[in-house]
């Protein structure tokens, strides 16, 4: 399993590099950040020990399950999935340096009271319904500068940029229609220069779709299944969670 997931590895390192030679983007651009969910930490160990850096979790149960294993290697851990309010001090305790779901001012509000109740800052992006499903969690693209401009007036929250999880479909272009809306509100919001906000990131690509990703300018791609292998759940059951 070590040597496949090694493999695996490589295989994607040279997709990035290729994607990007295609796009005419320098590979360093783009930041591979490994999808762990339901990945064992003892797995998560050979990707870290092997200079991998970002790793994300969709799920604060599996965050909580895997800390103590992996806290004495170097790396940053974000956080991907719908978080819930009541969720936010284990994202705080379990050392999560990026959020990027945040989706609602809600959400905005009481992350940023608890952060400044322990005197933290953290990074966030906002995360984007491109494909407007109703099963997929973030703000509709018509909402997103207002909510961009609402969470900036929190000093604890550091904008970082835009995430988008692009239609699951085997249409190409279909899919690049969901990175375009992302790209296009990522210079709206440059444009509309917007104090406390950077909008150097977009996250938006995974296993099946990153090389369109990065054509249409992702920053971060999120890969788990064509590094770790395929899971036993659907899609539906990590993306998918109930509404608050």
């Amino acid at each position: 399993m070590k040597e496949d997931i090694l493999h695996n590895l490589e295989v994607i390192h040279q997709r990035i590099i290729n994607a990007c030679k295609k796009a005419g983007r320098n590979s360093d651009e783009v930041k591979l950040l490994l999808a762990t969910k339901t990945v064992s930490a003892e797995h998560i160990k050979t990707v870290l020990e092997n200079g991998e850096t970002l790793i994300a979790e969709n799920k604060v149960q599996e965050l909580k399950e895997k800390y103590e294993e992996l806290k004495e290697l170097p790396h940053k851990n974000h956080f991907i999935g719908h978080l819930q309010t009541n969720k936010i001090k284990d994202i705080l305790k379990y050392d999560v340096c990026c959020v990027q779901s945040l989706d609602r001012l809600d959400l905005a509000v009481r992350l940023h009271q608890k952060l400044l109740s322990e005197n933290k800052t953290i990074e966030i992006l906002i995360q984007v319904n491109t494909s407007n499903e109703e099963s997929k969690f973030g703000v509709h693209p018509d909402q997103a500068v207002e909510l961009t401009r609402q969470v900036s007036k929190f000093p604890t929250l550091k904008i970082k940029g835009l995430m988008t999880i692009g239609l699951f479909s085997a249409e190409t272009e279909k899919v690049r229609q969901c990175f375009k809306i992302l790209k296009n509100l990522q210079q709206e919001i440059i444009h509309q220069n917007i104090p406390n906000v950077e909008m150097k990131e977009l996250s938006m690509g995974m296993s099946g779709d990153l090389e369109t990703a990065i054509e249409e300018g992702s920053t971060i791609v999120r890969v788990g299944t064509a590094v770790f292998g395929a899971r036993i759940y659907p899609d539906s059951y990590y993306w998918n969670e109930s509404k608050e």
